[in-house]
Protein backbone atom coordinates (compact mmCIF):
# COMPACT_ATOMS: atom_id res chain seq x y z
CA UNK A 1 0.00 0.00 0.00
CA UNK A 2 2.79 1.96 0.74
CA UNK A 3 4.82 2.17 -2.61
CA UNK A 4 1.16 2.85 -4.71
CA UNK A 5 0.44 5.83 -2.28
CA UNK A 6 3.63 7.55 -2.71
CA UNK A 7 3.41 6.81 -6.51
CA UNK A 8 -0.26 8.33 -6.07
CA UNK A 9 1.31 11.29 -4.09
CA UNK A 10 4.26 12.35 -6.46
CA UNK A 11 1.05 11.87 -9.31
CA UNK A 12 -1.41 13.94 -8.11
CA UNK A 13 1.51 16.83 -6.03
CA UNK A 14 2.94 17.68 -9.72
CA UNK A 15 -0.48 17.68 -11.58
CA UNK A 16 -1.82 19.78 -8.56
CA UNK A 17 1.30 22.20 -8.77
CA UNK A 18 1.11 22.64 -12.95
CA UNK A 19 -2.67 22.99 -12.62
CA UNK A 20 -2.64 25.36 -10.06
CA UNK A 21 1.05 27.30 -10.70
CA UNK A 22 -1.16 30.34 -12.00
CA UNK A 23 -2.91 30.78 -8.52
CA UNK A 24 0.62 29.77 -6.77
CA UNK A 25 2.07 32.96 -8.74
CA UNK A 26 -1.23 35.16 -7.81
CA UNK A 27 -1.04 34.78 -4.48
CA UNK A 28 3.02 34.84 -4.37
CA UNK A 29 2.37 38.50 -5.91
CA UNK A 30 -0.57 39.72 -3.57
CA UNK A 31 1.64 38.89 -0.25
CA UNK A 32 4.78 40.02 -1.63
CA UNK A 33 2.16 43.46 -2.13
CA UNK A 34 0.56 43.41 0.44
CA UNK A 35 2.63 42.12 3.10
CA UNK A 36 6.47 42.82 4.67
CA UNK A 37 8.80 40.02 5.03
CA UNK A 38 8.66 36.41 2.54
CA UNK A 39 6.15 35.18 0.86
CA UNK A 40 6.86 31.41 1.90
CA UNK A 41 6.97 30.50 5.28
CA UNK A 42 9.15 27.54 6.10
CA UNK A 43 9.40 26.02 9.79
CA UNK A 44 10.76 22.59 10.95
CA UNK A 45 8.05 19.61 11.66
CA UNK A 46 9.43 16.17 12.25
CA UNK A 47 8.13 13.03 10.04
CA UNK A 48 8.69 10.40 8.95
CA UNK A 49 10.90 8.16 11.33
CA UNK A 50 11.30 11.03 13.30
CA UNK A 51 13.27 13.08 10.85
CA UNK A 52 13.19 16.98 10.84
CA UNK A 53 12.09 18.81 7.92
CA UNK A 54 10.72 22.11 6.70
CA UNK A 55 7.39 22.41 5.95
CA UNK A 56 6.10 25.10 3.34
CA UNK A 57 3.00 27.51 3.21
CA UNK A 58 2.00 30.56 2.27
CA UNK A 59 2.71 33.27 5.23
CA UNK A 60 -0.41 34.51 7.12
CA UNK A 61 1.53 36.03 9.76
CA UNK A 62 3.30 39.05 10.75
CA UNK A 63 7.08 38.56 10.45
CA UNK A 64 8.72 37.45 13.95
CA UNK A 65 5.23 36.58 15.78
CA UNK A 66 6.40 34.47 18.24
CA UNK A 67 7.41 36.07 21.73
CA UNK A 68 10.91 35.11 22.80
CA UNK A 69 11.26 32.65 20.03
CA UNK A 70 8.31 30.54 22.43
CA UNK A 71 6.48 28.06 19.83
CA UNK A 72 2.48 29.21 20.01
CA UNK A 73 0.00 27.30 18.71
CA UNK A 74 -2.13 29.02 15.61
CA UNK A 75 -6.04 29.55 16.44
CA UNK A 76 -8.33 30.19 13.89
CA UNK A 77 -9.03 34.13 14.66
CA UNK A 78 -5.06 34.35 15.35
CA UNK A 79 -4.40 38.16 16.32
CA UNK A 80 -0.90 37.66 14.62
CA UNK A 81 -2.85 37.26 10.92
CA UNK A 82 -2.20 39.21 8.24
CA UNK A 83 -5.22 40.49 6.63
CA UNK A 84 -4.22 38.54 3.39
CA UNK A 85 -3.05 35.86 6.00
CA UNK A 86 -6.28 35.47 7.37
CA UNK A 87 -8.14 35.17 4.00
CA UNK A 88 -5.78 32.50 2.82
CA UNK A 89 -6.29 30.79 6.07
CA UNK A 90 -10.53 30.66 6.14
CA UNK A 91 -9.77 29.47 2.37
CA UNK A 92 -7.13 26.97 3.25
CA UNK A 93 -4.60 28.69 0.34
CA UNK A 94 -2.13 28.93 2.77
CA UNK A 95 -1.75 24.82 2.42
CA UNK A 96 -0.64 24.89 -1.52
CA UNK A 97 3.05 24.95 -0.81
CA UNK A 98 2.46 21.67 0.88
CA UNK A 99 2.58 20.16 -2.57
CA UNK A 100 5.93 20.64 -3.05
CA UNK A 101 6.55 18.97 0.32
CA UNK A 102 4.71 16.07 -0.66
CA UNK A 103 6.31 15.88 -4.26
CA UNK A 104 9.92 15.71 -2.32
CA UNK A 105 8.37 12.79 -0.03
CA UNK A 106 8.68 14.76 3.28
CA UNK A 107 4.45 14.23 3.27
CA UNK A 108 1.36 12.60 2.11
CA UNK A 109 -1.62 13.92 1.45
CA UNK A 110 -3.00 12.27 3.96
CA UNK A 111 -1.60 11.29 7.07
CA UNK A 112 -1.09 12.89 10.39
CA UNK A 113 -0.52 16.77 10.61
CA UNK A 114 3.41 17.55 11.34
CA UNK A 115 4.27 18.75 14.37
CA UNK A 116 6.89 21.57 15.93
CA UNK A 117 9.53 19.19 18.17
CA UNK A 118 8.51 21.61 21.32
CA UNK A 119 5.18 20.60 21.13
CA UNK A 120 5.62 16.78 20.60
CA UNK A 121 7.69 16.55 22.84
CA UNK A 122 4.50 18.47 25.52
CA UNK A 123 2.56 15.80 24.04
CA UNK A 124 5.09 13.09 24.77
CA UNK A 125 4.82 13.92 28.61
CA UNK A 126 1.22 12.67 28.56
CA UNK A 127 1.52 10.33 25.41
CA UNK A 128 4.74 8.51 24.89
CA UNK A 129 2.70 6.47 22.12
CA UNK A 130 2.94 9.63 19.76
CA UNK A 131 6.15 8.20 18.36
CA UNK A 132 4.15 5.57 16.51
CA UNK A 133 3.38 8.37 14.54
CA UNK A 134 6.81 8.23 12.87
CA UNK A 135 5.82 5.04 11.02
CA UNK A 136 4.60 6.97 8.24
CA UNK A 137 4.66 10.47 6.55
CA UNK A 138 2.72 13.25 8.28
CA UNK A 139 0.12 14.62 5.74
CA UNK A 140 -1.92 17.52 4.40
CA UNK A 141 -4.98 16.58 5.61
CA UNK A 142 -6.16 14.06 8.20
CA UNK A 143 -9.37 12.48 9.75
CA UNK A 144 -8.22 14.83 12.91
CA UNK A 145 -7.84 18.11 10.34
CA UNK A 146 -11.73 17.38 9.98
CA UNK A 147 -13.30 16.47 13.06
CA UNK A 148 -11.19 18.60 15.76
CA UNK A 149 -9.97 21.31 14.01
CA UNK A 150 -6.92 23.80 15.15
CA UNK A 151 -5.09 22.05 18.06
CA UNK A 152 -5.17 25.10 20.22
CA UNK A 153 -5.05 23.32 23.63
CA UNK A 154 -3.32 20.20 24.88
CA UNK A 155 -6.72 18.38 25.51
CA UNK A 156 -7.44 18.91 21.49
CA UNK A 157 -3.72 17.42 20.56
CA UNK A 158 -4.17 14.51 22.61
CA UNK A 159 -7.58 14.32 21.02
CA UNK A 160 -5.69 14.76 17.72
CA UNK A 161 -3.48 12.33 18.57
CA UNK A 162 -6.00 9.56 19.38
CA UNK A 163 -7.70 10.04 15.89
CA UNK A 164 -4.10 10.01 14.78
CA UNK A 165 -3.29 7.11 15.79
CA UNK A 166 -6.43 5.47 14.67
CA UNK A 167 -5.64 6.18 11.18
CA UNK A 168 -2.58 4.84 11.48
CA UNK A 169 -3.62 1.24 12.70
CA UNK A 170 -6.66 1.14 10.06
CA UNK A 171 -5.24 3.09 7.27
CA UNK A 172 -6.33 1.79 3.18
CA UNK A 173 -6.18 3.56 -0.05
CA UNK A 174 -10.43 4.02 0.41
CA UNK A 175 -9.83 5.90 3.68
CA UNK A 176 -7.60 8.00 2.22
CA UNK A 177 -9.41 8.70 -0.92
CA UNK A 178 -12.20 9.53 1.69
CA UNK A 179 -10.41 11.57 3.60
CA UNK A 180 -9.60 13.81 0.45
CA UNK A 181 -12.74 14.12 -0.85
CA UNK A 182 -14.39 15.50 2.68
CA UNK A 183 -11.61 17.55 2.70
CA UNK A 184 -12.01 19.54 -0.72
CA UNK A 185 -16.09 19.06 0.22
CA UNK A 186 -15.40 20.96 3.37
CA UNK A 187 -12.63 23.76 1.72
CA UNK A 188 -15.57 24.19 -0.88
CA UNK A 189 -18.20 24.36 1.51
CA UNK A 190 -16.25 26.47 3.56
CA UNK A 191 -16.08 24.83 6.39
CA UNK A 192 -13.31 25.55 9.00
CA UNK A 193 -11.07 23.03 8.97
Amino acid sequence: MDRIKRILDIIFSVTGLVVLSPFLIIIYICLKLTTKGPAIFKQERVGLGGRPFYIFKFRTMIVNNELDGIPQLAEINDGRLTKTGKFLREHHLDELPQLWNVLIGDMSFVGHRPERQYFINKIMEHRPDYAELYAIRPGITSMATLYNGYTSTMEKMIKRLDMDLDYLHHRTLFLDAKIITYTILGVMLGKKI
